[in-house]
């Protein structure tokens, strides 16, 4: 079995609910936390969604991606500012 393909089934073993969670509280504590420290989470949180965004990217729907990429963006650029 392929290392990427382990991850991937220990990815589709992790609750949901439980990883929603965890985003959830990341991103309030990066937007909350000031900063660097705020900016480092959100961008912790962007790094991990980027990751999991292009893991399933080949079967994920164009119109998908595109919110996927926009979001991504988006909270890279709140990182960013937030940085600054």
């Amino acid at each position: 079995m392929a290392p990427s393909e382990k991850l991937l089934r220990r990815l589709a073993a992790v609750n949901p609910t439980t990883a929603f969670i965890v985003a959830l509280v990341l991103l309030l504590a990066g937007l909350f936390l000031p900063g660097i420290v705020g900016a480092a989470l959100l961008v912790l949180l962007a790094a991990a969604a980027a990751g999991l965004t292009f893991t399933t990217w080949p079967v994920q729907a164009p119109a998908t991606r595109v919110i996927r990429v926009l979001l991504l963006t988006a909270l890279l650029v709140v990182a960013l500012a937030k940085a600054l």
